[in-house]
């Protein structure tokens, strides 16, 4: 009876730096492909000869499966537990299928067929396996942090090095992107689809490096087990959609994940196009975002949290991106100087929203520890069915 006083007494205390720093590393190779994927995933299917149509449907098939994928894998851990299965599963079908996306079309090869109809299907299905691991990575990923610790600073911890390790991810891309284009000579056809399968097949290998050290260095969560060993009684969904705090989280997680999305989406077309900046600031401004929620990420770590401060620094982040929103909006192409500067504040705001955002979610969850899961993958499908709406919105409304 003792040890089990004691254990539910270290489930409480902070975390050290190793737990935290290990766990940050969880996310490498989802974040990695991610930013590859939003990034060059279009051009590549264009370069190789996509209509824009049809490269639109296979990222669509690709999102769509995603945000369903979240919710029943959400259920499934539910069930069942073992996050650390569901998370080196999810990582391999994600390195399989990422490779495979920009690998080629390998059933085009197989069943020796150039018709662009087989070719779409066969991209979107690889699209679509890929989006299921990433599913299964990011929920089993983010649901964890309720499993590893009661302690709330210590949660917030965990999100935070998440977050700082998701713009380590992104600024490596850049840099595996810069070298490639450097050395891979990209005037012939095939040198170009050898450009991006090589940042591809490097973002993978750096992502399975750090999830390889998160596997080793991470202990499968005990939380969800009750004193003999055993699962405890799952959660139903009724449970969380009769909490009014379930629909407040849901909307402020919404709100963060479209605001973030939506904003990186964009941003390139709007330094080039409507600020007419030089082309290298379409890598530049976004750098000076991620180094900046980079910093502020790591800072976040050395707070003691209670949901007071995190609706202070929530707050705040909302009030920064409006002010950053409004001048966006006023700038003209002779003050574009003027968005390096913009950039690091809304790297700022970013960071604030996003830890303490995501941070919210393990307030809801508290201690009812067999439905954490389903609270993360319900919460994640309406991230994305809602970009994805968005998204189809405004490229109605540029056309």
């Amino acid at each position: 009876m003792g040890t089990i006083v004691e254990e539910d007494v270290a489930f409480t205390k902070a975390l050290g730096r190793g737990p935290i720093f290990y766990y940050g590393m969880g996310h490498m190779l989802n974040d990695i492909t991610a930013a590859c994927w939003f990034t060059y995933l279009l051009l590549f299917l264009t370069d190789i000869g996509f209509s824009p149509r049809n490269a639109a449907i296979v990222m669509l098939s690709g999102q769509v499966a995603d945000g369903f994928a979240t919710v029943f894998v959400g259920e499934l851990i539910d069930r069942f537990g073992h996050f650390k299965i569901w998370h080196g599963a999810g990582s391999i079908l994600v390195a399989i299928s990422f490779s495979s996306v920009f690998g080629g079309c390998l059933p085009c090869t197989i069943f020796t067929s150039d018709s662009v109809t087989f070719e779409t299907v066969s991209y979107s299905v690889f699209a679509a396996i890929f989006n299921v691991g990433w599913a299964a990575t990011q929920v089993s990923h983010m649901s964890m942090v309720s499993c590893i610790t009661l302690n709330t600073t210590s949660r917030v911890a965990l999100t935070s090095c998440r977050n700082a390790f998701t713009m380590v991810a992104n600024l490596s891309l850049y840099a595996v992107a810069l070298i490639v284009f450097s050395v891979v000579n990209g005037k012939t056809f095939a040198n170009v689809e050898n450009q991006y399968r090589w940042i591809a097949y490097v973002s993978i290998f750096i992502g399975c490096c750090f999830v390889g050290i998160f596997h080793l260095g991470t202990k499968e969560p005990r939380l969800q087990m009750d004193v003999h060993g055993k699962a405890r009684g799952r959660i139903s969904w009724a449970y969380w959609f009769n909490r009014v705090l379930y629909y407040q989280v849901a909307l402020i997680y919404l709100l963060t994940r479209l605001i973030l999305n939506v904003s990186q989406a964009y941003l390139a077309f709007y330094v080039i196009n409507d600020l007419q900046m030089d082309q290298s600031a379409k890598a530049l401004v976004p750098a000076i975002i991620y180094i900046s929620c980079f910093i502020v990420s790591i800072a976040l770590q050395e707070i003691s949290w209670n949901s007071k401060l995190l609706k202070a620094y929530f707050s705040t982040g909302c009030v920064l991106w409006i002010f950053c929103g409004a001048v966006v909006m006023l700038l003209t192409k002779h003050m574009s100087y003027a968005m390096y500067i913009v950039s690091v504040f809304i790297g700022i705001a970013n960071a604030l929203m996003m830890v303490t955002g995501v941070s919210m979610q393990n307030f809801l969850i508290g201690e009812n520890l067999n439905g954490c899961a389903f609270v993360v993958g319900s919460l994640s499908f309406l991230d994305k069915m809602s970009v994805i709406i968005v998204c189809i919105g405004m490229n109605e409304c540029l056309v």
